[in-house]
């Protein structure tokens, strides 16, 4: 009877602290993506670095090609250090409110806090998108982003949470004076080949 009672309460109170360490890890994993692409970008990224615009004789844009090196490893490395923040940040564990083992949503917030060790379990994906919008006659804005996926799994016993935080960051652009050929407004000129996943 006892046992039975026990698994009871438990499961009464795993979504209120599944939900807190879902919030806490949503806030550790924006402050560590930021972090880390604040530091992948530490030397300063140019459009010309990202971006090679092709003119005619005419002066005319005829074509953009990315430079997959640099694009690769922006990716890379942002991916790379946005896992491993991700995994400091979370080590410490979660401190939840007594109030939250109650499973009373009224006490969730109330009482001392109480220390919870948790297995984050993280896949981080990185990729670069673009979007072009006008800026006046003949003028296109072209802006370049950095978005950083992280899959999360908080793994508690008895019960696995998934959720995604996607973080995306204007990384440069640049206003190009003529036409842009259509082929480019309306397609992502990074396509689906720069992206960068890492394990936990």
């Amino acid at each position: 009877m006892f046992v039975l009672c026990a698994v009871l309460w438990y499961r009464s109170i795993t979504s209120t602290i599944l939900s807190a360490v879902e919030e806490f890890l949503r806030s550790r994993t924006a402050e560590a993506v930021n972090e880390a692409i604040f530091e992948t970008l530490a030397d300063e990224v140019r459009y010309d670095d990202l971006v090679e615009v092709v003119r005619n004789s005419a002066g005319d844009i005829r074509a953009l090609t990315a430079n997959a090196y640099e694009i690769n490893r922006i990716a890379r490395d942002a991916a790379y250090l946005s896992q491993k923040k991700i995994q400091q940040k979370s080590e410490a564990g979660v401190t939840i409110p007594l109030g939250a083992f109650f499973g009373i949503d009224a006490l969730v917030g109330v009482g001392p806090g109480v220390m919870i060790s948790m297995i984050p379990v993280a896949v981080v994906s990185s990729r670069f998108t673009a979007d072009f919008d006008s800026a006046g006659i003949n003028q296109t804005r072209h802006s370049i982003y950095l978005e950083v996926e992280s899959d999360l799994s908080v793994v508690l016993p008895g019960r696995t949470n998934r959720f995604t935080v996607t973080t995306q960051v204007l990384i440069a652009e640049s206003v190009l004076i003529g036409d842009v050929p259509e082929t480019y407004l309306y397609a992502n000129i990074f396509g689906d080949g720069y992206v960068v996943k890492t394990t936990q």
